[in-house]
């Protein structure tokens, strides 16, 4: 099959059983001269855990992060098409982007805390957006987003030591806690085992399987087994095109285009 064939357009069986949370039509993404991302559509599923997949440089992190328009940053970065959260377009020039990413959070690839307390790193988004009522108010809403992120039994008796002082995944989950502590919708995590050991990549791997429930989490890996383990839902990127999205399990085992089943099966990446 050629390489520039357009994407293979399914819909799966996980659409039909969810709400569509976020829909892209044609989004084009070009940084200066380079075309990164080109004719992409596609619709991932409210309350479950879509995987961006394919080899490195192939556009996965680029479209990530139109979700959230931290492309807005790049100065040659320029963005055709649309992007739809709850069917409203994110692009619209009424849009506040830093509302926006109080909706749409993000977890990077190499945990981030703030150099600030356990407390702080969580406290600071509901203060700056000014969530919390009051301190008590504050207080509930850090300890919450702990719990939620499988963080609070190993650090509640040093809320107020400095977040940099945990281990990597420690880190990690008090980075998403941090991430959800402004009651988002979506949480996008930018290949967020990448820097972690197999002990830690296991606890944050059945932390993204509890939030699910609760929330749009769209994930990019470099690990094929790490999507078959966490997704419903897989999305191939190959040289800037989404080449198809299926189920998970349909995906791995039964993959539509032929540079799909090379990538799984190691022919090429």
């Amino acid at each position: 099959m050629d390489q520039m064939s357009p994407q293979i357009i399914t819909t799966p069986k996980i659409m039909s059983e969810r709400t569509i949370r976020i829909s892209a039509e044609d989004v084009n993404i070009y940084y200066g001269e380079k075309h990164a991302i080109k004719n992409l559509s596609v619709n991932i599923p409210d309350r479950a855990v879509s995987a961006f997949i394919g080899p490195s440089g192939c556009g996965k992190s680029t479209f990530l992060r139109a979700i959230n328009r931290m492309n807005d940053t790049i100065p040659s970065c320029r963005i055709t098409g649309d992007v739809k959260l709850d069917g409203k377009s994110i692009y619209d020039k009424d849009v506040d982007v830093v509302q926006l990413r109080s909706h749409v959070g993000m977890v990077f690839q190499k945990p981030n805390p703030f150099p600030k307390s356990i407390f702080e790193n969580v406290a600071y988004g509901p203060r700056i957006h000014g969530l919390a009522k009051n301190k008590t108010d504050l207080e509930e809403m850090v300890v919450s987003s702990l719990k939620k992120a499988g963080l609070f039994e190993e650090v509640k008796d040093r809320l107020h030591q400095s977040g940099t002082g945990l281990s990597g995944g420690q880190q990690q989950r008090l980075c998403i806690a941090r991430a959800i502590a402004v009651n988002p919708e979506v949480i996008l995590m930018d290949e967020p085992c990448s820097a972690l050991d197999p002990i830690a990549t296991a606890r944050i791997e059945e932390l993204i399987d509890e939030l699910r429930q609760n929330y749009c989490i769209v994930i990019v890996t470099h690990s094929m087994q790490q999507a078959a383990r966490v997704s419903q839902l897989t999305a191939f990127f190959h040289l800037g095109i989404l080449v198809e999205t299926g189920d998970t399990n349909e995906m791995f085992t039964t993959p539509k285009d032929k540079r799909t089943q090379d990538y799984i099966t190691g022919r090429f990446g």
